[in-house]
Parts: C-alpha cells; sequence; structure tokens
C-alpha cells in the first residue's frame, strides 16, 4: 500500500531572502564600523527601544535573583542540573590518545576548550528560560574560559529577571542585553563594549539566523537552525489525546513550525486530526499553533511500522517520538534525528525545558548530516606526531618520491634535507 497523507502541509512558495541577506549585511558592516553607538541605533531602530543599559552586573544579577519565586527557582536550578549532569556525563566519554601508528611514527590529539564563546538567547516571542542552560552550561562543562551572553531587551527595555538569573546561574562570565542582527555582529566583530568570541552559539529568527550564516568563517557556529519540527511515530497503541498535545507543543514555537504524524494505524491518524483541532481551540497560542498546523501539519498512513522508520529517516526530523508497543525496536531502525524520546514517557517538551538532553538541535533535515549541541560543540581535537630516526627515513623518501613525481619540489626538498642531514642517499 502506498503511503496515503490524512493531512498534508500546504506547499509553501520559498521565501525570497535576497532582501533579508542585504539587509543583513548592510546591519553588520554598521556595526562594525560604528560599535556600540551602531548597537543602539539599531536597537532603537528594531526594537523600539533606547538602549540605556547593555551591560549587566552582579548587582543585576542580584537584584534578579531576589526577585525570583522560590518554587521557579528551585525548578530551573534542577534544569541546570540536569543538563550539567548530561555534559559532564558525555564529557567523560572523550578522551585524549597517543599510539604508535606503524614504526616508529607516533599519532595522537588533544582535546582543547575553545577560548571565547558567544551564547545568543532568543527571547522575542517567549522568554525561553531553558535557552541558557542548554548553550552555556556544556561551554562550562568543555572549560570555555569566556562565556559571553547576548539576549534582546523586552518591551520595557530590560531583561527578564529568570532570563538574568539563568545566565548567571549557569556561569556565563559576561551579560549584554542586545539582540538581533546587531548582537551577532558585535559578539563576531567586536565593539567598544563587547570584545569578539571565537564561536557563536544559539537560535535565532530569519534575521539572525543570516547574521550567523554571514560571519561564518570569521567565528565558528553551532548550526544553523530554522523553525522548530517533530515527527511522531506511533501505531496502533499510540493515543492520539497525547500525541496531539505533543505536535501542539512544537508547533506554538513559530507559525512555520512543523508537525507531523506517521502511523500504519488510520483510526490513530483520523483521532488525531480531531484531538489537534479540538485542544488547539483551547490554548491562548491557538493562532500560532493552528496556522503551523494548517500550513505545516501532517498525518501520513504507512504499511507498515518499518515503512514508517524509513518515511522518518527520509525526513530526518529535529524531535522524534516513538509512540509503539516496542519503541526499543523502532529506535533500531532510526538514524536521522536530532534527539529522540524513546516511549510514552518521554515527552519532548521535557527536554525542551529540563530533562538534560540538549534542545539546540539541526532542523530543515540538517540531521542527515550533523548531532545538535553537546559539550563536544565547545571543544577542539587537534592533532599531534613525532617519528623516530628510522621512521622519518621511511617517510622522507616516500614524500621524496610523491612530490617529485607531482612537480611539488619544495616538497621533495622538505623531506631530502633530512635525508642528507643522516647520510641517507636520497632516491
Amino acid at each position: 500500500m502506498p503511503r496515503e497523507y490524512l493531512k498534508k502541509a500546504i506547499p509553501q512558495t520559498p521565501e525570497d531572502m535576497s532582501e533579508v541577506v542585504e539587509t543583513v549585511a548592510k546591519l553588520i558592516s554598521e556595526v562594525r564600523e560604528k560599535g556600540d553607538s551602531a548597537v543602539r541605533l539599531l536597537t532603537k531602530k528594531f526594537d523600539n527601544i533606547d538602549l540605556e543599559k547593555m551591560v549587566y552586573t552582579e548587582e543585576d544579577f542580584n537584584a534578579a535573583e531576589k526577585a525570583m519565586p522560590i518554587t521557579l527557582k528551585e525548578d530551573m536550578d534542577f534544569g541546570f542540573n540536569q543538563v550539567t549532569n548530561f555534559a559532564k556525563a558525555q564529557f567523560d566519554t572523550i578522551s585524549e590518545f597517543e599510539k604508535e601508528v606503524g614504526p616508529g611514527i607516533h599519532m595522537g590529539h588533544r582535546i582543547i576548550p575553545i577560548s571565547s564563546v558567544g551564547a545568543y538567547i532568543p527571547g522575542g516571542r517567549y522568554p525561553i528560560l531553558s535557552a541558557p542552560p542548554m548553550l552555556i552550561c556544556p561551554a562550562k562543562v568543555a572549560g570555555v574560559s569566556r562565556i559571553v551572553a547576548c539576549t534582546p531587551p523586552r518591551r520595557d527595555g530590560k531583561l527578564h529577571p529568570a532570563t538574568l538569573y539563568a545566565i548567571k546561574r549557569c556561569g556565563a562570565d559576561e551579560c549584554y542585553c542586545v539582540g538581533g542582527v546587531q548582537a551577532i555582529a558585535a559578539m563576531a566583530y567586536g565593539t567598544e563594549t563587547i570584545r569578539p568570541v571565537d564561536k557563536i552559539v544559539g537560535p535565532g529568527n530569519k534575521w539572525v539566523t543570516e547574521a550567523k550564516r554571514q560571519v561564518n568563517g570569521v567565528v565558528g557556529l553551532d548550526l544553523q537552525a530554522g523553525p522548530s519540527e517533530i515527527l511522531v511515530l506511533a501505531d496502533k497503541t499510540g493515543q492520539a489525546d497525547i500525541i496531539a498535545a505533543d505536535l501542539l507543543g512544537q508547533l506554538e514555537h513559530d507559525p512555520n513550525a512543523r508537525g507531523i504524524l506517521v502511523t500504519n494505524s488510520r483510526e490513530l491518524g483520523e483521532a488525531t486530526i480531531a484531538e489537534v483541532e479540538r485542544q488547539v481551540k483551547l490554548l491562548a497560542t491557538c493562532e500560532t499553533a493552528s496556522t503551523s498546523w494548517r500550513n505545516h501539519g501532517e498525518v501520513v498512513i504507512t504499511s507498515s511500522m518499518e515503512e514508517a522508520c524509513d518515511f522518518a529517516n527520509e525526513w530526518a526530523p529535529e524531535h522524534l517520538e516513538i509512540h509503539c508497543k516496542h519503541p526499543d525496536v523502532m529506535l533500531s531502525r532510526l538514524h536521522n534525528y536530532g534527539s529522540c524520546f524513546v516511549g510514552v514517557n518521554a515527552a519532548e517538551v521535557f527536554a525542551d525545558k529540563v530533562s538534560g538532553t540538549n534542545h539546540t538541535l539541526p532542523t530543515g533535515r540538517a540531521a542527515r548530516y550533523t548531532g545538535g549541541v553537546w559539550v563536544g560543540t565547545f571543544l577542539k581535537w587537534i592533532t599531534h606526531q613525532w617519528v623516530d630516526k628510522e621512521a622519518m627515513k621511511l617517510l622522507a623518501h616516500i614524500v621524496y618520491r610523491q612530490s617529485t613525481i607531482e612537480g611539488m619540489v619544495a616538497h621533495a626538498e622538505s623531506a631530502a634535507i633530512r635525508l642528507r642531514k643522516v647520510g641517507e642517499p636520497v632516491d
């Protein structure tokens, strides 16, 4: 039986990004040329805020903490600890080595933390309180010596107290009330106030994403994250109300978010559509979630769960949930996803907030070739080698002959001079 769509996404005309690309280039140039003054002018232009306070200090952090409800602090602390503990567990799997890979030829790698990292913490549509730990905690575990946080101001021109608390609690060294393209440009090139960093991490809107693309190479990047995605794999044991709630949990992120159910049960597919349409009306975020569902939601019926797994591997979702009788069996068939949630108890929203795996993940099928942010995002694997005298002779002869054939005479001489130094004939 061919795949059948009970609900199919509305085909979308690709957005013309030429204006965005051109505008972002101009904005980056302004920040490079004018520094802090450009940052302030652009914040006034795009956020309608006179940026009186750009730098946040220990005094601000302390005031924010005092304003925090105890229960919220405890809940956020739980999330910080989970993300940190998971990052530490990942770090413990990483090891340096040096090995004799051939007679007298010794090679290895060292693992070095990146010196400085900029964490872009989004704050436009919602104050994402889980964003700071996802970006800062693994950097801290990796040993990054300077962690810079940039996040856009609220309408009152200030930062949310809980965002400030999270930034400080996670261990950022500097915090700036700057968002948008100007934040990315400032972290990449520096201003009078913000020193440049070596790598920028964190998601943002299309303007931020394009800014990251344009500064790539000047600084390193984590990944180019687009609108949120979730794909649910379910057999007839799936529960329509839970699946609908999980789909909507991602669809409320953005009008362009994508949510899809793939199942071999027509009955479950029909029930899930009905549940989504019932539940979405009850949400305060109904407008955003319903737009996403209408334009980008899909329900696909396959002939088997094996075919459903093939579909998921082709789709390569950011988030993948498995709602099946034997979810572990399904997991063994899956290899293209940003993060997987195995079984009905493992809600994707748990990882969005506090369970511990990172929520900064690949979108737009990038999961075919990369994973998400993790402790390794903030590390460099750098290689070294040393050889003994006999190994040098072996290598030099081979390199001399190969370089001579290639016509790379300086390469050949670099090998030959070593042979002559030890009285070895060059041939």
